[in-house]
């Protein structure tokens, strides 16, 4: 009896497995489930797959030659449409406020990404802290959505704040060197090296950093001397009216934190709403030449992201924000930085890829690298560690600033500034590669 009762349930799993998705014991795949890969992240634009020249063709006023014009095929990617603002690098410094917050509270529960942004949310409903309070002693500071919330006082953020000779009479300021953001990343290069040593671990190419998130607001004063740039420095990046103006004061390693914080923050409502794991590649850095190829909006050797070849339009108003003739900072229309969506896009959509402020690329600068590049999507990285050369800290930066004279505005030029160093006249926006060949097929 228990052979035939074997035998019958061997029958049964064939019968069903010939009737199901297996078909008739034919490959027919174990498909993921199914996505619409055809929706535009907020705030991006899609720059199409393409084969252009790239590098310079105009003139090098420097002599630098480390940019000789070569083809050049891109695959598809996302690019945010304007510089990242100061509102929108706010939410970033907010978001690891709180969390320091609720660090030093002592808070047991496990924290997750909410869809609001502002704040870390636990597992259990929405919970975050209402700043408006902090300085009432003795007042519940949490705002609760939800269940098993736990009151906190106050009192319990003292160690948030300036204290002692820090602080200044009659204001209670946060310290804002505590605002530090933690995160670990797969890194790609050493991984690829490494990966086939049998005695190799997977930790051996995590990179794991420690990152003080927030700008650093004296850059006006520190470069520039004998310059009346105070207000500046007290009000660019807090002030109301500057919210839609591009954040400054960020290094490199500063906007790389920011990038990865802003994948976790999609990755969080994906995983919440059950969508793929993938459904998005992850937000990064541009890449030297795509900055380039989006900078030219799908035209052939332009000059400027306007095309060109002059830098003024048939109205003779000027096209970007930058340092035209001897110190006339205001003929542009600004005199530091303007809006984020100041002047009119390039062809792809794309706000100030010339002027306004120069933007960090994820590649490394280095003059030998040329050559040796690919033309499938070529990029070179150098991940440069605290004890390194400051030679080797050198990253790209595109597009001319408000402060730069009229040839750094040109697509095919770069420049370069140190990893760990914050200027007023740079700032960034993100990326990030479409998963497919293209979005219009």
């Amino acid at each position: 009896m228990k052979k035939i009762y074997l035998l019958a349930i061997v029958g049964i799993s064939v019968l069903l497995a010939s009737c199901g998705h297996g078909g008739q014991g034919e490959l027919v795949g174990a498909y993921n489930r199914k996505f619409k890969n055809n929706r535009i992240p907020l705030g991006m634009v899609y720059i199409p797959p393409g084969h252009t020249p790239l590098g310079g063709s105009d003139e090098d006023i420097t002599f630098s030659q480390n940019g000789p014009s070569r083809m050049t095929t891109i695959p598809a990617f996302f690019m945010d449409q304007t510089e990242i603002s100061n509102a929108e690098y706010r939410q970033f410094t907010n978001w690891v406020r709180d969390s320091v917050a609720i660090a030093m509270m002592g808070n047991p529960q496990q924290f997750m990404m909410t869809p609001r942004g502002n704040a870390p949310t636990p597992v259990g409903g929405e919970k975050y802290i209402d700043w408006r309070k902090v300085g009432t002693n003795g007042s519940n500071i949490w705002r609760n959505r939800g269940r098993g919330a736990n009151g906190a006082q106050a009192s319990q953020l003292d160690g948030m704040y300036y204290s002692g000779l820090d602080a200044l009479p009659g204001k209670k300021e946060i310290d804002v060197r505590k605002l530090e953001y933690s995160y670990a990343e797969l890194n790609m290069d050493k991984a690829a090296l490494g990966h086939k040593n049998p005695n190799s671990k997977r930790q051996d190419y995590i990179d794991r950093y420690t990152v003080a998130i927030y700008p650093d607001t004296m850059v006006w004063k520190t470069d520039y001397s004998y310059s009346m740039n105070d207000p500046m420095v007290r009000a660019y990046y807090s002030h109301p009216s500057y919210d839609d103006y591009p954040v400054v004061g960020v290094s490199w390693e500063q906007a790389k934190a920011f990038s990865q914080w802003r994948t976790r923050l999609y990755d969080g409502v994906a995983q919440a709403r059950k969508m793929p794991v993938g459904s998005r590649s992850d937000y990064r850095l541009p890449a030297e030449t795509e900055f380039e190829y989006a900078a030219r909006g799908g035209n052939t050797k332009t000059k400027y992201p306007w095309g060109g070849p002059y830098i003024r339009n048939t109205k003779g108003c000027l096209q970007a924000n930058f340092k035209p003739g001897r110190g006339d900072y205001s003929s542009d229309g600004g005199i530091y930085t303007v809006g984020v969506r100041s002047y009119f896009p390039n062809d792809y959509g794309l706000y100030n890829m010339a002027g306004n402020v120069s933007e960090w690329t994820i590649t490394a600068y280095n003059k030998g690298a040329a050559p040796l590049l690919h033309d499938l999507s070529p990029n070179f990285t150098y991940d440069a560690s605290a004890g390194d050369s400051k030679y080797k800290k050198r990253k790209i930066v595109k597009g001319g600033s408000w402060k730069d004279t009229g040839y750094f505005l040109q697509n095919a030029v770069s420049t370069y500034e140190y990893q760990d160093t914050q200027r007023s006249y740079i700032g960034f926006r993100c990326v990030s590669s479409y998963p497919g060949t293209d979005l219009r097929n």
